[in-house]
């Protein structure tokens, strides 16, 4: 059997694999994000954070090398109410915000 889009690349990273040796794995339950958009709007903004953050934490003497393998797991919903759009521009910025708090609480806690 031939595919239409061709032959995969072999050299292509899996998804969640990301540089530096970096795993990824997102828990997104529909109960929390009903629309499959806003799921991927924070599927892409938790990986863009993971490739800004991640680097850091690895230099910290805590972590290391040791740092490979990170889940993020998404706990409460999104107000509807407030984000009428599932994928806003307010909503992009509201997750980025949320995610780089995140990342910054941890690197604080190892200072």
């Amino acid at each position: 059997m031939e595919l239409s889009t061709g032959q995969a690349l072999v050299d292509t990273p899996g998804v969640d694999d990301l540089p530096g040796g970096v795993r990824f794995g997102l828990v997104l339950p529909k109960k929390q994000a009903r629309r499959s958009v806003t799921r991927s709007l924070i599927r892409h903004q938790a990986r863009e954070a993971v490739r800004r953050h991640a680097p850091g934490l690895r230099q910290q003497p805590r972590f290391g090398q040791d740092l490979d393998a990170w889940v993020l797991r998404l706990r409460a919903p999104f107000d509807r109410q407030q984000f009428p759009s599932a994928a806003s521009a307010a909503l992009s910025a509201a997750v980025r915000t949320e995610l780089d708090e995140l990342w910054g609480h941890l690197a604080r806690a190892q200072a």
